[in-house]
C-alpha cells in the first residue's frame, strides 16, 4: 500500500476494548493498526454481503433481474 492510499484516523476506544484489541493483536502476531484495519474491512464486507443477499432475495421475490454493476452498464453504453 502506498503512502498516498492511506489516511490517518484518531480512534477513541473504551479502555477495556483497547486492552482486548491489544491482547488479540499480539496473539495474532499483528500490529494494533493491522488488527483494527482488518476488523473494519471484515465488518464492511459483512454489511455489503447482507445487502447483496437482501437485494438478490427481493429480486427473486419480485421476479426481476438485479441491476447490473455500474461498470458493466458504462461499458455496455460505450459500445
Amino acid at each position: 500500500m502506498t503512502k498516498n492510499s492511506q489516511s490517518t484516523y484518531l480512534l477513541r476506544l473504551p479502555r477495556s476494548v483497547k486492552a482486548e484489541v491489544e491482547r488479540r493483536a499480539k496473539a495474532d502476531g499483528v500490529s494494533i493498526n493491522q488488527f483494527v484495519a482488518t476488523a473494519v474491512a471484515e465488518k464492511l464486507a459483512a454489511i455489503y454481503g447482507r445487502l447483496l443477499r437482501r437485494t438478490a432475495g427481493a429480486c427473486r421475490f419480485w421476479r426481476v433481474r438485479p441491476a447490473a454493476a455500474p461498470q458493466a452498464r458504462r461499458s455496455a453504453a460505450a459500445r
